[in-house]
């Protein structure tokens, strides 16, 4: 363990605990570690009264909300910074507290520090990064291979160090702000590089984060170093170094429970990362274990099935090329003509007409939310506004038949009926589930 983030007896800021409790994981620990804690955050305590709930009381932890006032920083040792904030270099309250000589960090680097980065998988990519993860943590497991996953994808791993062993695989999904924090400073403290780093692939994305494409770019780049192993794409093959191995199509690993020819790739992704920290494990171990991967929740999930009917929850797709990589997944399940495909939500200005050009190709376009209304005018054939999610669900057990597939892939956010994209898959799968024991 790297004993400069030992944390007993100091005074700890975090800053940002979020509606949804993504706080709650690091603050917990640093309370077991022994920390004073104080809790900062924007919101108020009636905005986080679940997490708070959550937290519960502890004679430790002081409660500083509804502002991030520099006042709050007078004895602190440690700033604890929620990745999610943005350009963090230009945030005015924790140049203020670098100002002061206190040390800045982040849950993911305390974590971090806390492994052994020769047994550590770290994969990122602008898409692909979560399911590769996830299978890679899959085939693990098959095979009884004693194995964490964390980072950007889960719980907080800091509550799973308890249960890592000198054997133990860890697997870190990592994003480009987990990876700024963790090899983006310019720092002579940076910790070291994992055994096995992976890039899935790259576009720009997060801009609103970085500010500009360079800093993203800068920010993927730094999981490499050439002195570990790494997988890259053949389109990132300019990235490597003399430990790089290239994947190219001639790699997919076809026949996955998980269909299209990116989760072909994704699975070979996962065997190269196995194979660089396990070499002993073949192709023949480790091809059937990536194989049995479903999928991720909301990710072109196949998530029920009856009486041959297939259902797939993309809830998380909310832009039309998502949409689009979906329906060319399912094609090879089942031609265009057998797919009922419910797409459409909060409007964020997005141009839909990638998924109007699809109706005429469908078993049925049926189009719920703001945009509802919108895709079917423009949509020459086969779209049917439907107003909601139920009654889209509704019109389409009329009219499926076995061999058919239902996927929910909306090209759009879920802001204008849902919570979230997880409520929307949630009541997606629901539906199914209704609708199979109403006729059984």
């Amino acid at each position: 363990m790297d004993q400069s983030y030992s944390f007993k007896d100091t005074n700890v800021l975090v800053m940002g605990l979020g509606r949804f409790g993504g706080g709650l994981g690091v603050t917990r620990f640093l309370l077991h570690e022994g920390a004073r804690v104080i809790l900062n955050d924007r919101s108020t305590a009636d905005e986080l009264a679940d997490p708070l709930k959550d937290l519960g009381d502890h004679p430790n932890l002081t409660l500083a909300l509804g502002h991030h006032d520099p006042s709050v920083l007078d004895n602190v040792d440690v700033l604890v910074v929620n990745p999610a904030v943005p350009r963090p270099w230009d945030n005015a309250f924790i140049n203020a507290a670098a100002a002061r000589g206190i040390q800045v960090t982040t849950e993911i680097e305390i974590a971090y520090r806390r492994l052994n980065p020769d047994r550590v998988i770290a994969i990122t990519g602008s898409a692909g990064k979560s399911t590769t993860s996830a299978m890679t943590h899959h085939a693990l497991r098959v095979l009884d291979i004693p194995s964490v996953l964390g980072g950007n994808i889960g719980g907080s791993l800091l509550d799973q160090l308890d249960t890592i062993t000198p054997d133990t695989t860890i697997v870190l999904e990592l994003s480009s702000a987990m990876l700024y924090w963790l090899w983006g400073r310019s720092s002579d403290d940076q910790p070291t590089h994992p055994a096995v780093s992976c890039v899935t692939s790259y576009n720009p994305n997060h801009l609103d984060w970085h500010a500009d494409e360079m800093h993203y770019l800068a920010s993927k780049k730094v999981i490499l170093t050439p002195d570990r192993d790494s997988v890259l794409p053949e389109s990132l093959q300019a990235w490597a170094n003399a430990n790089t191995r290239i994947l190219t199509g001639n790699d997919a690993i076809e026949g996955c429970a998980v269909p299209g020819h990116h989760n072909a790739m994704n699975a070979s992704f996962a065997i190269a990362c196995i194979r660089g920290l396990h070499p002993h494990l073949s192709e023949s171990d480790l091809i059937p274990a990536v194989r049995t991967f479903t999928g991720l929740p909301h990710r072109l999930h196949r998530s029920f099935e009856h009486q041959g009917v297939i259902y797939f929850d993309d809830s998380k797709s909310t832009t039309p090329q998502a949409t689009l990589l979906a329906i060319k997944a399912l094609e090879t399940i089942a031609p265009r003509d057998r797919i009922h495909l419910i797409a459409g939500g909060y409007d964020k200005g997005s141009d839909l007409t990638p998924i109007t050009k699809l109706a005429p190709e469908l078993a049925g376009l049926y189009c719920i939310g703001t945009t509802a209304e919108a895709i079917v005018a423009a949509s020459s054939s086969n779209a049917i506004n439907c107003h909601t999610l139920d009654h889209a669900m509704h019109q389409i057990h009329t009219r499926t038949q076995s061999g058919h597939l239902v996927l929910l892939s909306p090209g759009c956010a879920s802001w204008d009926q849902f919570e979230n994209y997880e409520q929307r898959g949630q009541r997606f799968v629901e539906l199914a589930k209704a609708h199979a024991e109403a006729i059984a």
